[in-house]
This record gives C-alpha cells, structure tokens and sequence, in this order.
C-alpha cells in the first residue's frame, strides 16, 4: 500500500483529500503545519501532497528542509498562479505544481502517474557513461568527475528521458508531459528553467544537451 503525506493548514482540503486517497487504496498521513510535515516523514511516505502558503513556515521552505531526506515526489497545492511562483517551487526541489481550486480527477491522475514514472526507475537499473559524467539511472545519482551532483527530481528525469532518446530533438511541450506524466501544455514553459539549471550543475558548455532554435533540445553527448 503506497503511502500519502498530506500538508494542508485547511482541515478542509486535509479532510477531502484523506478521503479521495484512502478510497483509491492509499494509506493516508495529514499534517497542519510544516513541523508536522517534518515529523511525518517518519512515515516514509511513497508521494507528498505539500501546501505552499501556510504561516510560520511555507511550502517552499518545507521542501527545500525535507529534501535532504526523501527521495519521494512532492507536488505543491497552492493558488498562486504566476510562473514565477512554479518556478520558485521547482528551484525548491517540488516535482509538480496543482492550482487551487482544483479536480479531484486531475489530482489522482497527477498522483498516479508519478507513482508509476518511480515504480519504472525501481525496475530499470543501468548506468550512462560519458567522459567525466556518469548517470545512474536507478540509483537517481549524477557524478561528475567523481563529484555527486544533486538534481532535483524532475531534473534528473529530464537528464534521462534526454539520455535514452540521445539525437532525438524533443520539444518543451513534450518534456514537459513525459517528465511529468501528465498534460503539459499549460506549464511547458518551465523546462527552460529546469534546463537552464541542469546546464548549471552539469552541462556549463553545453557539450550534452543542446538547444535547438525554435523547437527544443536534444541530448548530445
């Protein structure tokens, strides 16, 4: 049984979607705040549903605190809708961001379809080697001149959707539905982001992933 963190500081939204999740067979934790999100990662839950905009200490500031110790997909709740703030939560470590209000179906889809993209990484263990970069795409580890480079979640699903489809010119709009398992239309725009920050810690020179004007990027190396 797969198991749910949900950190809302609405009991309304905690309560509905305990219920929605437990009638799809998760076992379900609530937290109200970010200290009872922290000590919920007791739990080691599978998927965390996170909050942005709660007092003392928001969303943002939880992720980036719960990183160092869970590996598990944390999709931001919030009503916020400008691309900064989704940018700002993906800089934060997030993997997915719902705007409120929003659909219970869209929800469980969301949640489904991250829970099935780790399941895969769990059953496909093989390494990528390049000059000094090294992929290990089941361990989820980069190293680069033997240096363990941290990725985000969604960085490194980029890095190894662009790796295993090496010379295929992917567009942003089609990263973005395969990296997150979900339509992507409507926040295709943050992949630049992501890459922008993939070239930062890896890819300075552009010597692996390069831009392909008017369409995309490409893997290279």
């Amino acid at each position: 049984m797969k198991k749910m963190l949900v950190v809302d500081d609405e009991q309304d939204i905690r309560q509905l979607l305990k219920e929605y999740l437990e009638m799809e067979g998760y076992l379900v934790y609530t937290a109200k705040n970010g200290m009872e999100a922290m000590e919920g990662l007791k739990y080691q839950p599978d998927l965390i549903i996170l909050d942005v905009n709660m007092p003392d200490m928001d969303g943002y500031m939880v992720c980036e605190k719960i990183r160092d110790y869970v590996d598990c997909p944390i999709l931001f709740l919030t009503a916020r809708t400008e691309e900064q703030d989704r940018v700002n939560g993906f800089k934060a470590g997030g993997d997915d961001y719902i705007i409120k209000p929003f659909s219970i179906e869209e929800m469980l889809a969301r949640v489904e379809a991250h829970l099935r993209r780790e399941e895969r990484k769990k059953h496909n263990r093989n390494v990528y080697i390049n000059g000094d970069l090294t992929v290990d795409f089941s361990g989820h580890q980069v190293l680069l001149e033997g240096e363990d480079i941290e990725l985000t979640k969604t960085e490194f699903s980029i890095v190894e959707l662009l790796i295993t489809h090496s010379g295929q010119v992917f567009e942003k709009e089609q990263i973005y539905e395969r990296v997150r398992g979900f339509d992507g239309e409507a926040d295709a725009s943050i992949i630049a982001e992501h890459v922008r920050r993939i070239r930062q810690k890896i890819d300075k020179n552009s010597k692996h992933i390069e831009t392909v004007w008017g369409v995309g990027y490409k893997w290279i190396g």
